[in-house]
């Protein structure tokens, strides 16, 4: 079992300067508790996403950390112009000496995309030449390409990443045919459902690796992402959840709110309570999140937890003491206890 991190990088009750700077010194300590991976969300135009350019933070992060893998949770594919970003994957790869996951995707809010002058009906087959066209720029020196929106004839490659031939890949599987995909082409995978949901994604990926005749030992990553609240009391755990909670659930609805919409997949509980309720958020004294998590974990049959301490208008210190509280007594119950679909 794994730890990782993921990020929206949600408006905070401080200024934007001293958000970025206190995220930093969060993610030092991610680094010195043994987490993974640092994952970043990207977004626009909302204040789900004060990060809207994550090579431009992530790039900070390289610098901040020296173990810690960390990358984009995704990159939206569908707004890139494909050199550029394959571009920025390489530089990033060589500013952490080889530490970026690479966390691939067409883009949730179809508002965002709109805002970019990129059609929502179009954003699919964006992102499948988008992918395409990253995939042949990682395997070759030149780039020759004949699509829909993208057109290149002999292009010279000049950069390429430390890791050969691309940093790991992720994607956000939401059901079992996703699963398929991503274990034939041994993409790590992270998931935002209730965990019974989560077991029949992780069993597929399961059968798929093994029917390839591939080592168990080199099974990708299939994760399973949770709010964590770690607190003295229970009850001391809960309110807070509560209070950051709503501050990020109104950030997350924002503009769909604006447009009078609501999201495709990607349905979040109103309230705290009910995002604990499901599954989604798990908050209390260590005693309580170490055997909630530790249930979920093998109801979802995964072997990556990512965890969501900074969310909303929870403090440094009130991140940085769940984290500590995490670190020093979950952690360790929990890191030898699952393997993936077992």
């Amino acid at each position: 079992m794994k730890f990782g991190i993921f990020d929206h990088m949600d408006r905070a009750a401080v200024s934007l300067s001293r958000q970025y700077a206190e995220r930093l010194e969060l993610i030092e300590a991610y680094e010195r508790a043994g987490f993974h991976a640092y994952h970043l969300a990207e977004h626009h135009s909302t204040p789900l996403g004060m990060a809207p350019s994550p090579s431009v933070f992530l790039a900070c992060v390289a610098q901040r950390t020296t173990r810690l893998r960390f990358g984009p949770l995704v990159y939206q594919l569908s707004l890139y112009h494909p050199i550029r970003l394959y571009e920025e994957i390489c530089m990033l790869d060589h500013l952490s000496n080889g530490r970026l996951e690479l966390g691939v995707g067409r883009g949730v809010s179809p508002h965002e995309l709109a805002y970019y002058g990129t059609d929502p009906d179009e954003a699919q087959a964006r992102y499948f030449e988008t992918y395409a066209i990253l995939m042949q720029m990682f395997a070759g020196k030149t780039l020759s390409y004949d699509g829909k929106f993208h057109r290149f004839k002999d292009t010279p490659i000049e950069i390429e990443p430390v890791q050969r031939p691309h940093p790991p890949l992720w994607y956000g599987a939401v059901n079992a045919d996703g699963a398929a995909w991503a274990a034939k082409n041994a993409v790590n995978i992270v998931c935002n459902v209730p965990a019974p949901a989560i077991r029949p994604i992780s069993e597929r990926y399961l059968a798929e690796w093994t029917a390839a005749g591939r080592n168990l030992a080199e099974l990708p990553l299939i994760a399973m992402n949770r709010y964590i609240v770690v607190a003295d009391s229970d009850q001391a755990a809960i309110m807070l959840g509560r209070r950051a909670y709503q501050c990020w659930h109104a950030s997350f609805y924002r503009l769909f709110e604006l447009h009078g919409t609501r999201p495709h997949n990607a349905a979040y509980p109103q309230t705290f309570d009910l995002a604990q309720a499901q599954g989604y958020a798990v908050a209390g004294t260590p005693d309580t999140v170490r055997e909630a998590l530790a249930a979920q974990i093998k109801q979802a049959g995964i072997n990556y937890l990512v965890c969501r301490f900074a969310f909303g208008d929870l403090t440094l210190i009130e991140a940085r003491d769940s984290l500590n509280l995490f670190a020093r007594h979950v952690m360790p119950a929990l890191a030898g206890r699952h393997q993936a679909a077992e």
